[in-house]
Parts: C-alpha cells; sequence; structure tokens
C-alpha cells in the first residue's frame, strides 16, 4: 500500500512527533505532581535521558508512546501497513534501547516504571499504579 502523503506532506508530519512534552507525559507529571511529588525532568547524566528522575528515591519513570516502543499486545501498537522493511527495525531497536536502558539503570541502583500511553486513560488505576511505585 502506497503512502497517502507526499514525501515531504510525511516529513514534516513526522517532525511534529516529539520526544518530550508528550499529552501522556504531560498527565503524568501533572498526577505525580498532584500527589506532592516533585521531580526532574529529562535528566541527561543518566543513561535514557529518563522523563521523570526522582533523585532522593532513586526511582525513574519512562513514559513509553505504545507504538514507538512497541507495547505488547496493545491495540496502539499496530505496525504500519507500508514500508515494513524501515519501519520493522527501527521500532524493534527502540524496543531493544528501551530494555538496555532499563538494565544499565537497574544496575547503578535505580527503580524504574514504565508507564504506557494506552494506561494514562485511566486515571483512577495509573494513580494507584504510581503510588505503589513511589511508596505513597
Amino acid at each position: 500500500m502506497a503512502d497517502t502523503l507526499s514525501p515531504e506532506e510525511r516529513s514534516k508530519r513526522m517532525g511534529l512527533v516529539r520526544d518530550r512534552n508528550s499529552k501522556a507525559e504531560m498527565t503524568v507529571r501533572r498526577l505525580i505532581h498532584s500527589l506532592g511529588y516533585r521531580y526532574r525532568l529529562h535528566v541527561s547524566d543518566l543513561p535514557g535521558k529518563p522523563d521523570i528522575v526522582f533523585r532522593r528515591h532513586k526511582k525513574i519513570i519512562f513514559v513509553h508512546g505504545c507504538f514507538w516502543h512497541r507495547h505488547d499486545d496493545c491495540g496502539l501498537a499496530r505496525l504500519p501497513k507500508s514500508k515494513l522493511d524501515f519501519w520493522l527495525p527501527k521500532l524493534q531497536r527502540n524496543k531493544e534501547r528501551d530494555t538496555e536502558i532499563s538494565e544499565k539503570l537497574k544496575m547503578a541502583g535505580w527503580s524504574v516504571r514504565v508507564v504506557w500511553e494506552c494506561e494514562v486513560a485511566n486515571k483512577e488505576v495509573l494513580t494507584g499504579k504510581i503510588k505503589d511505585f513511589l511508596g505513597v
């Protein structure tokens, strides 16, 4: 199946995809802030520049998009219909990189939690998971 957008239009659309301050990340940050926690954002001296860092507690939260990070058994992680020879290795490498980064952080004594984009829809459940992770 051919792409419905021209290469220029596709490039422009892909350029709009952000790696920080996504809707899901902003929702998680507001929720954590409402629980009374303060945190650092996108700390560059840690592997993977974690989205949310609690230095005092040595805890990290990554907010992952289901498509980009290949959330298993999630409808949002569907594959594109075209250019699979490009997308499959790219998305697989994202997933491998996530695992490598988590392992590095855990070996350095950090606790790591991934919040998936699809989890943000149910704020009540998400609040419970974050409270459990942070030990509230």
